[in-house]
């Protein structure tokens, strides 16, 4: 489901030129030639299928133009062209360290997550916990990356570090009842079963996950949490690292939540 994300839109002839990084994806990842029907998603979220119609190898530049509809896509497969996903789904990722961020960030996008916010938190290293302007550019472009190669219809956004109040005060700044947030927390004390999150009879249109680092989240943070509507949560599954739970905890709400919405 590749598709690639345009900057900007094609012009009055329905011509989006491009050169630099965008040459290189379409030549060495897509492998293109002229001819090929592409899929492109506008800066607006619209999906649009073009056609190669001119490349340069000396300029080291190539031609998109913008198809009539007919035919089908020869280069990746059709992504899909979904703009708003079933329900928002936000990342409460507390900082680990950079290798480990770089995967959940990718793998969150991915899966459609809408948010990802980075906390810094108890047991996050203080190195890292600011990113610099460098830091925030490789996110950007994982990010892109990531749209990319998946397909995702959803423009993920990753905010700037926050600690744990400013990111409750950001989950709270549209209150809705249609929500559902849960912390995964490694103890089982006070932790709710899966399941029984699904019992209430509202149909959810926004879900929060909070994650720790590689120390977990702290008996402190959790009280926090819970404070801010939160439900800590425990999988009976064995102990995971902070990228795999937070894969893991992603596919489980997203099935919870899709399944719990198509009974309503």
């Amino acid at each position: 489901m590749r598709q690639f994300i345009a900057e900007n839109f094609p012009d009055a002839r329905g011509i989006l030129c491009l050169s630099g990084k965008a040459y290189r994806y379409f030549r060495q990842v897509l492998r293109v030639k002229n001819g090929d029907m592409v899929a492109v998603r506008m800066p607006d979220g619209t999906l649009q299928n073009m056609t190669v119609c001119q490349i340069d190898e000396v300029s080291r530049g190539l031609e998109l133009q913008v198809c009539d509809g007919k035919g089908s896509i020869t280069r990746g497969t059709q992504a899909s062209e979904v703009l708003k996903p079933a329900f928002e789904l936000w990342l409460f990722q507390f900082v680990a360290k950079p290798p480990k961020m770089d995967v959940i960030i990718r793998q969150a996008v991915e899966c459609g997550v809408s948010k990802i916010i980075p906390v810094a938190g108890d047991y996050t290293q203080k190195e890292n916990a600011s990113f610099s302007n460098a830091r925030k550019d490789r996110i950007e472009r994982i990010i892109r990356e990531a749209r990319q190669q998946s397909g995702s219809p959803v423009n993920t956004v990753c905010h700037d570090v926050l600690d744990l109040n400013q990111a409750m005060d950001l989950w709270n700044e549209n209150p809705t009842e249609e929500c559902l947030a849960v912390a995964l927390y490694e103890r089982t004390d006070g932790t709710r079963e899966l399941n029984s999150l699904a019992s209430s009879g509202k149909r959810i249109k926004k879900v929060a996950i909070a994650v720790g680092c590689e120390g977990g989240i702290s008996p402190n943070e959790i009280d926090v949490l819970k404070k801010n509507g939160f439900l800590p949560v425990h999988f009976e599954t064995n102990i995971l690292r902070c990228e795999t739970a937070a894969l893991y905890g992603i596919a489980v709400m997203q099935s919870l939540v899709l399944r719990k919405n198509e009974c309503q």
